[in-house]
């Protein structure tokens, strides 16, 4: 074996490919076939999206689980361990396992260079395979058309929310990038869209590739009700239902593209209303308006995008304190950072920014800049690291207030470590 410890396997695959992020199927679908791994025998669900892919991937692996299907999750980036990535029956996968397929991977690609995702990915499917799994749950990293979990063709694609993100590789166009997100899509397979009114791009491709399209307010139909909430689809309907448990009125638009999957899969897979129910009500997903702390609150959140910090917003709003709000801001410098602070302005009482420890985070001093240059009279304290700025700010807070980690997978990883 070329390594002995994961860290060593992961700082070599980062080393190794020129380009962190380098699109494409070609070479990791050659590996692929070296591994025997195109034409598995489990079921997939592809997920893409800009916003609502982790919530709709956590609530598909935790009802999956409650009807007994044996299920394997592949999803990204890591809040603290990359093992977490890969998840069979509701357990991430060990070290030894994950340097077992880095090695069999390694062997298979002979000269051909991979991006540190693309091992990713690999790995991922040689264990479900190896797992004899019957549904893999597939969450596309970056776009969806040339993404690595793309090599395999879905039996059944979900599209989330899109908006504006990852400008440098998908542009800003949003017709451009809902093509891109649609080209998960396959012929004769379905493709569930969770927006009520998508872009035309999605649309337009979703025909383009004769693919099944589903459309939420078309296709199928949720209400919220006091008792609960009521979703239907054509002659199936399911009354009464439990929230789910995560967080915000936007979870429902979330829990709904993922019952028309559920309905979409083959009979002998289809869980019934019962494991729907536990799903709904078991389902956890880190970093997503996660509560860690009582009097005074300490919630994170991963919003790394202006889509997403406008929900963080509207949950902010909608969950009010006596206290003050108190927020604690990280970023990426590729990011859409002052259409960010502008979505939150309204709802933060107190502004706290820091940088994460990785090269592609925006630096203390320059995220100071630009809320000031949105909110010129405000104070801004300013921190070269998040974790002298948890340790300080959280010693500050009185016990009506709430501290919210946010702007970044990073961020909230590095404090949230802190925390746990």
């Amino acid at each position: 074996m070329r390594f002995n410890q994961l860290k060593d396997w992961l700082e070599w695959q980062v080393s190794l490919h020129p380009r962190e992020i380098d699109l494409g199927l070609e070479r990791v679908g050659k590996v692929a076939d070296q591994l025997g791994l195109l034409n598995p025998d489990f079921h997939i669900i592809t997920v893409s999206g800009t916003n609502g892919k982790g919530s709709c991937v956590a609530m598909l692996r935790s009802i999956m689980q409650a009807a007994g299907v044996k299920t394997g999750c592949y999803t990204s980036p890591h809040i603290h361990l990359y093992n977490e990535r890969i998840n069979i029956n509701g357990e991430d996968v060990s070290d030894d396992e994950i340097m077992q397929a880095f090695e069999r991977i390694d062997q298979a690609r002979d000269a051909i260079s991979l991006s540190y995702f693309e091992f990713a990915t690999l790995a991922g499917l040689d264990l479900f395979s190896r797992a004899e799994i019957d549904v893999a749950i597939l969450e596309v990293g970056l776009g969806g058309r040339l993404d690595a979990v793309n090599i395999l063709d879905a039996d059944i694609a979900l599209v989330t929310h899109i908006a504006v993100d990852h400008v440098d590789w998908l542009g800003d166009d949003l017709d451009q990038i809902a093509a891109e997100k649609a080209g998960i899509a396959r012929p004769g397979k379905p493709l569930i869209c969770a927006d009520h009114d998508p872009p035309s791009g999605l649309v337009k491709t979703a025909n383009e590739m004769a693919a099944i399209f589903l459309k939420a307010g078309r296709d199928f139909n949720y209400q919220v009700t006091a008792d609960g909430w009521d979703w239907e689809m054509g002659e199936v309907r399911f009354q009464q239902l439990p929230p789910p448990a995560l967080s915000g009125k936007h979870q429902y638009q979330n829990a709904a593209a993922v019952l028309a999957v559920l309905q979409k899969m083959p009979v002998k897979l289809r869980p019934d209303r019962e494991a729907i129910e536990t799903g709904l009500q078991q389902v956890n997903l880190p970093g997503r308006w996660e509560c860690v702390g009582k009097t005074p609150d300490v919630i994170f959140d991963v919003a790394h995008n202006p889509d997403s910090a406008s929900v963080l917003a509207e949950q902010i709003q909608q969950s009010p304190v006596s206290g003050d709000t108190v927020l604690l801001l990280g970023v990426m410098r590729d990011k859409a950072v002052s259409e960010m602070i502008q979505a939150l302005q309204p709802v933060v009482d107190k502004w706290v920014v820091s940088s994460p420890a990785i090269e592609r985070a925006l630096p203390a001093n320059a995220l100071q800049k630009k809320v000031k240059e949105i909110i010129p009279e405000v104070v801004v304290e300013t921190y070269s690291d998040l974790s002298t700025a948890y340790r300080t700010e959280i010693g500050k807070l009185q016990k009506d207030d709430r501290l919210i980690v946010t702007g970044s997978f990073y961020t909230v990883a590095e404090v949230r470590a802190l925390v746990l």
